[in-house]
């Protein structure tokens, strides 16, 4: 495929980054355009830690290293881009809220993740596998592509064993570096987003091991390395010896007080320190962008570290933006250590890939969001529906545009959609009021478009099953819809002429409307032909009263159909009520 200079979606910040990437490539590797050769291939990383539940704050730790790639795809280059699994991190606390973890996962703390119990009936093999797996599973539900790294593997079988050495040879070089910042103030506590730096924060919380993010510095000098122990697997070590020559390396383990010495050009069970490891990892994989969060902009952060650190492996930091926040409606900040924090896995239960997508995709990587669990996620669908119908008609602007595509589609094609998207908010009204029953929701369902039914549920699926996930997990029971069995007589009784001739109007006119737009000019229209107005006038040619009495009849209507003052649209209701039955509720 021929290499394009440059985007048509040039309107978007994934577009800008794009271009950054792009230059940045081929400043790296001058001269394979006109030699001939083949364009290298462009390298974005996101790094993930599976200490616990991966929430919606690390999916965007994906996200944006996603799009810009998908971006760079789309215009002919290859790109990899690597996920590396932060699996052979320390285990540092229990993570509360966790289904089959008690207090004894504690005795692990210490260990790689990798060496954890998985939580009790997982099928898989350790903890970082249990929750590396739904987060697997949610990226293809999102169309993402990525090559996974387990640091476990590339640290235990010898990969880096080189890049290790060459840290401990140059062990002082990377403790000035380090030591420019050690002397200064610790800035203010910054909102973190960045959760795979697990070391940092253990610092941070002063968990009782040496300081993960410098490396052990005592009276045998500063190391950049530390060995997990040989007995009780922790890494609560202290190095206490090197040699360069021999690379003979003697720690102790101030958790079991086991010791040992090892030559480090064929020990495998250690990792470099997080201010490091993570630099060296851009240069031995030539990173070019990788996002971080907002904690990463302070001074002595790990990215700015990294930066210093990077060329002692003879490597460049990557083009490195800062992302924001992503918050959940009506939930705190997100934290892994933290139970029930939200993951992408429960949002795709709830809302469909494209929706997701879309809210990364139309903020920039400095903008926060929130992601709806709420009532919300019925207006953010309604916002999508709209921003649908105006990229068909050809009216949305540029940046809008650019966003869909990004949403609804990736270099390798399109996503898979619903092929009657109907409103989210009437799907979920439905699957409210009739409870599982398919049946009555395929009736309901045909009677909004009694022109163009539907012939089977299917057609509204996925997004008729999102909407359902979202009435029985998010909706709490006393705000679910429970259409009343018989009449409230009391109330009918106690009617009077005028609220009696309102549901005459509304009863007379239900055959000849039984569809969503017919009852909606219904029930707004009743109130109108009461105070002597045609049924189809509009705001502008009705008095503010008309507004007060519309409300007082939906009230009603409502009291008389589910005995609240409010509920799903009446129109909605309505048809899921049914004609009988609404009848015989209304007294007819």
């Amino acid at each position: 495929m021929p290499i394009v200079a440059q985007s048509t979606e040039t309107t978007d910040w994934v577009s800008r980054f794009a271009d950054e990437v792009i230059e940045e490539s081929e400043r790296r590797a001058p001269g394979a355009k006109t030699s001939g050769a083949a364009a290298p291939v462009v390298v974005v990383a996101s790094g993930l830690s599976p200490s616990g539940p991966i929430h919606l704050g690390n999916l965007r730790e994906v996200m944006t290293p996603h799009l810009v790639a998908d971006e760079i795809r789309r215009r002919g280059y290859q790109v990899r881009h690597l996920i590396s699994w932060d699996d052979y991190d320390r285990y540092r606390k229990v993570p509360a809220g966790v289904p089959g973890v008690d207090e004894t996962w504690a005795e692990h703390i210490g260990k790689p993740l990798t060496s954890v119990p998985a939580p009790k009936g997982s099928p898989y093999a350790n903890w970082a596998e249990h929750f590396k797996a739904a987060m697997v599973e949610s990226l293809a539900e999102l169309g993402v592509e990525f090559d996974g790294i387990s640091q476990t593997e590339q640290y235990t079988s010898g990969v880096y064993r080189e890049q290790i050495l060459h840290a401990m040879k140059h062990r002082g070089d990377i403790d000035a570096i380090l030591a420019q910042y050690r002397t200064k103030k610790a800035p203010a506590k910054k909102q973190q987003q960045k959760p795979l730096d697990e070391a940092e924060l253990e610092a941070a919380e002063g968990s009782g091991a040496a300081a993960e993010d410098d490396g052990s510095s005592g009276s045998a000098g500063y190391f950049p390395y530390k060995p997990y122990c040989g007995n009780c697997e922790k890494d609560l070590t202290t190095v206490t010896s090197y040699d360069d020559d021999s690379t003979e390396l003697t720690y102790s383990c101030t958790s079991c007080g086991f010791s040992e010495t090892v030559r480090l050009n064929e020990f495998n069970r250690g990792k470099l320190v997080w201010k490091v490891d993570w630099p060296m990892r851009w240069a031995y994989e030539g990173v070019i962008f990788e996002p971080s969060g907002v904690d990463h902009s302070s001074p002595g952060s790990s990215f700015q570290v990294g930066g210093q650190i990077v060329g002692i492996f003879g490597g460049e930091q990557p083009i490195g933006p800062m992302y924001a926040f992503v918050g959940i409606s009506g939930m705190a900040k997100m934290s892994s250590s933290k139970g029930g924090v939200p993951t992408p896995a429960d949002a795709l239960k709830i809302m469909e890939p494209q929706l997701l997508r879309w809210l990364y995709a139309r903020r920039r990587p400095n903008q926060s969001f929130k992601v709806a669990f709420d009532q919300e996620i019925q207006r953010l669908y309604d916002e999508w529906d709209r921003l649908e119908a105006k990229v068909a008609d050809g009216s949305a602007l540029p940046a809008d545009v650019a966003a869909h595509s990004r949403a609804v589609r990736t270099a390798s094609g399109e996503l898979p959609r619903t092929p009657r998207p109907l409103p989210y908010r009437t799907l979920a009204s439905v699957a409210d009021i009739t409870a599982g029953h398919e049946d009555q929701a395929l009736r309901i369902l045909s009677d909004l478009d009694p022109a163009n039914p539907l012939a089977s549920l299917d057609e509204a699926r996925p997004r008729y099953d999102k909407a359902e996930a979202w009435i029985n997990t998010h909706v709490p029971a006393d705000q679910r819809t429970i259409v009343r069995d018989e009449p409230d007589t009391e109330l009918l009784k106690s009617l009077d002429e005028q609220g009696r001739e309102s549901l005459r109007l509304l009863l007379d006119g239900l055959a000849d409307n039984w569809s969503l737009d017919g009852l909606t000019h219904l029930v707004y229209g009743v109130p109108k032909v009461q105070a002597g107005f045609s049924a189809d006038a509009t705001p502008k040619e009705l008095p503010a009263e008309i507004k007060t009495a519309q409300r007082s009849f939906f009230a009603l209507l409502y009291q008389l159909l589910v005995s609240r003052d409010t509920g799903p649209r009446l129109p909605t209701l309505l048809l899921a009520v049914g004609q009988d039955r609404v009848r015989h509720l209304l007294g007819a």
